[in-house]
């Protein structure tokens, strides 16, 4: 049990370290160069971590003088392939050098030192597939959505980091993010892959059972809609930007953007533009491949989610809806009861956010759920005043009870 006193303890020691790393450090950046040293010096590496509940190993913390991005660490998964991934992430065992400094790392930027969703470091739970003892065949199982391939859907087991892949029919139904009850059948290996095969009872959307750590908000300052431009002087405002007016300033916000495999020297290199060119050269599964295996990577992806809820958006409306609100749900984690921020649309890392609540949005104005669909699109006119979405332009049709298809032919 961790005690007041206990922590305040903790909290004095890592200040004494970060006192000790950043004693001839000026400004962020050579703060930045000194934790990138003491990782060198004190940590040894590779060695195994979790990053976002799955064990990898890291083996290197760098940083590259891009300060808002701040320390990265190169972690290699268990397919050996290579993710950078923010430094503040990693969780190293605990009580280890490593996750010392990470601790301090995170108190140097205002960060909760310790994250309240901490795996555990057992040797049971470094297992990184699952195994015959993690399942029991006699009653029913859990599992989080990762990725739908093919015919199959990567897995791990809920509350766990173990991962598996399961076989069913109505497998394509399935959404990353979502928990599905399974009646197991028979579980076995293959190439050292573990497999389950069973019968899908349901699923379900609970974004907090899934232990996922909160996307970052960095506050960029406060807005002033006095300083905000309206239109002309001479021109009333519209009604909806009466209430916001009103309101005052407010603080602004940025949300973390999670994107497995981007490289920020090549814009090119963005995963999700590649998806976007598969799909306009009519390579739909090519396209929807990528943005499964993001979601697997890493299920905060939520431009992902985004992307997947476009694809079924014309189609398969039922499952469309669901990407986008598994997207806005994650994002919600960080904004937390009663946000009353600015996420502005000119901040890029905050538009996968604002592309998954527009697209619930339209989805519940296509199923008819007017009242929802006014709630969704008020809330965005208060996040992104700009409104660069063009939600302004649908609110009233929404509130008059306007069907989709006849506004879209009128």
């Amino acid at each position: 049990m961790n005690t007041r006193g206990n922590r305040e303890n903790d909290f004095t020691a890592l200040d004494k370290l970060i006192k000790e790393i950043t004693v001839d450090a000026y400004g962020d950046d050579e703060g930045l160069w000194a934790f990138r040293q003491a990782f060198e010096d004190v940590v040894n590496l590779p060695t195994d971590v979790f990053v976002i509940g799955e064990l990898v190993a890291v083996v290197e913390i760098d940083y590259d003088g891009n300060e808002r991005r701040g320390l990265t660490a190169k972690v290699r998964r268990g397919d050996g392939s290579e993710h950078v991934v923010t430094a503040s992430d990693v969780v190293f065992p605990e009580g280890s050098i490593g996750a010392q400094h990470v601790a301090a790392y995170r108190r140097w930027l205002g960060l909760e030192p310790y994250p309240s969703v901490t795996p555990t470091h057992s040797r049971r739970k470094r297992q990184h597939k699952a195994t015959a003892d993690d399942l029991d065949l006699s009653k029913s199982v859990e599992l989080v959505t990762l990725a739908v391939k093919e015919r199959a859907a990567r897995c791990r087991l809920l509350e766990s980091n173990r991962v598996i892949t399961l076989q069913a029919s109505g497998i394509w139904d399935l959404v990353p993010g979502e928990i599905v009850t399974v009646k197991p059948r028979k579980q076995w290996r293959f190439a050292g892959h573990p497999y389950l095969s069973g019968e899908i009872e349901s699923t379900r959307l609970n974004v907090a059972a899934l232990g996922l750590v909160p996307l970052r908000l960095e506050e960029i300052g406060m807005w002033n809609p006095k300083e905000h431009y309206w239109g002309e002087e001479d021109e009333p405002v519209e009604e909806w930007v009466k209430p916001i007016i009103a309101r005052g300033p407010r603080p602004e916000f940025e949300m973390e953007q999670i994107l497995p495999g981007a490289n920020a020297d090549d814009p090119f290199e963005d995963p999700i533009i590649q998806s976007n060119e598969l799909k306009d050269t009519g390579d739909g599964l090519g396209a929807k491949k990528i943005l499964m295996e993001l979601c697997q990577s890493d299920l905060r992806c939520l431009d992902a989610h985004a992307h997947l809820g476009h694809f079924s958006f014309d189609n398969l409306l039922e499952n469309a809806i669901r990407h986008y609100e598994v997207g806005l749900r994650i994002g919600e984690l960080s904004l937390g009861d009663g946000f009353d921020g600015v996420l502005h649309w000119g901040l890029i890392d905050n538009r996968p956010f604002l592309r998954c609540m527009q697209g619930y949005g339209l989805c519940l104005w296509r199923l008819g759920h007017f009242d929802d669909a006014e709630c969704v699109f008020d809330r965005m006119l208060w996040l992104n005043p700009s409104d660069n979405q063009g939600v302004r332009f649908l609110i009233d049709d929404v509130r008059l009870g306007t069907m989709w298809e006849e506004r879209e032919f009128k």
